[in-house]
C-alpha cells in the first residue's frame, strides 16, 4: 500500500497540434505536430522536458527525434536492463585499430566509428552494434561538417550505436525513436 501510494507518474503535458505549433515547432505542418504529438503520447515523451524535438529547416520534412538522455534514463528504470559499454573505434599512432570505450581520441588518431553493447538480465547475449562514422557525420548544405560533429566527433560517433543498442534490446520501450546523432541535423542548437 505505502509503495502504490509514494508512486506517482511524471504528469504529462497536455498536447495539441496548436501547443507544438506554438511552442514546439511553429514551421510545422498539422500532419507534422499530429505525428509528434502521437509519438510523444505513445512513448510518454515530454517536449518541455527536452525528451524529445520536432525539428523543420525551411520547407524540408520535419524531424523528430529524441534526447540521448532520455534514452539512457529510460533504460535505468528497466528491471531487466543491466547496463552498456560504450566507444569508439580508432587507428592510434602506431597504426593498429582499437576499440576503445568512451571517447577519448589522441592527435594524430583515425576515428573510424563508435561501438556499443548493451546488457539485458533476462538474455544471455548482449545486443551489441558497430557503426562507421563517414555514415553518420552530418554536413550542411555546402559540405561542411555540422558544428557538433567537426568539435566532438568521437562524442557524437559513441552515441548512434549506444541508442541503435538500446532500440534492439528494448523494442517496446524505444520504438520509433532516433537520436539526434543518428538524424541529418545541427545538434548545435538543441
Amino acid at each position: 500500500m505505502e509503495n502504490a501510494l509514494m508512486k506517482t507518474e511524471k504528469a504529462q503535458p497536455c498536447l495539441s497540434i496548436e501547443i507544438i505549433k506554438k511552442y514546439v515547432c511553429p514551421k510545422a505542418t498539422d500532419q507534422e505536430a499530429y505525428m509528434f504529438m502521437q509519438l510523444c503520447q505513445a512513448q510518454g515523451l515530454n517536449p518541455f522536458l527536452r525528451e524529445a524535438y520536432l525539428i523543420k529547416y525551411g520547407d524540408e520534412a520535419a524531424t523528430i527525434i529524441t534526447g540521448k538522455e532520455t534514452f539512457t534514463k529510460r533504460a535505468d528504470a528497466l528491471p531487466q536492463y543491466d547496463g552498456f559499454k560504450a566507444g569508439i573505434i580508432v587507428v592510434d599512432n602506431s597504426k593498429q585499430c582499437q576499440y576503445r570505450e568512451g571517447s577519448f581520441l589522441a592527435p594524430g588518431e583515425t576515428l573510424l566509428g563508435g561501438w556499443a553493447e548493451v546488457f539485458r538480465k533476462d538474455r544471455s547475449h548482449s545486443f551489441r552494434n558497430e557503426v562507421s562514422i563517414t555514415e553518420y557525420e552530418r554536413r550542411k548544405k555546402d559540405g561542411s561538417l555540422m558544428s557538433n560533429w567537426k568539435n566532438m566527433p568521437a562524442t557524437m560517433i559513441r552515441k548512434v550505436p549506444l541508442v541503435q543498442s538500446l532500440r534492439e534490446a528494448f523494442p517496446d520501450e524505444f520504438g520509433g525513436m532516433y537520436s539526434p546523432e543518428e538524424m541529418p541535423i545541427d545538434t548545435s542548437a538543441l
